[in-house]
Formats: C-alpha cells, sequence, structure tokens
C-alpha cells in the first residue's frame, strides 16, 4: 500500500528528517537505522519514533501557547 505522507512546506522535511534521527538516537535505534537503514526497521522501532516525534510536537506546541497567555 502506498503512502501518501506529504510535507506541506518542502523546506520543513529536512528539519522533519534531522528531528527523526535525533528522537531515534534517544531511543537507542540511531546505529541501527545508519546500518540498516529505516526500511529495515521493524514497526515497533518506527512507531516508537513516530510516537515520541508527536509526543515532543505536542509538548512543544502546549509550551509555546502557555507562554502567550
Amino acid at each position: 500500500m502506498a503512502r501518501n505522507n506529504r510535507v506541506l512546506l518542502p523546506e520543513a522535511r529536512q528539519a522533519l528528517d534531522s528531528f527523526k534521527y535525533e528522537v531515534a538516537n534517544e531511543l537507542g535505534l540511531a546505529e541501527k537505522v545508519k546500518s540498516k537503514g529505516w526500511e529495515n526497521m521493524t514497526s515497533r522501532e518506527c512507531g516508537s519514533v513516530g510516537g515520541l516525534m508527536v509526543k515532543k510536537m505536542i509538548e512543544q506546541a502546549e509550551s509555546m501557547l502557555s507562554s502567550k497567555q
């Protein structure tokens, strides 16, 4: 099944990729990603990276909102 993961701002793609590798490093998966590539990671590992990315983005957005009040 083809995925349609479009980034609305093309210039944000590099930032998201960097963020993905940063999170993988935090989870101890950076070396495995470098040696095997994302396509050979398990669904659980990729889900962990994506889940933590979303969690951090939500925390950042909440922090920005609370600082404006």
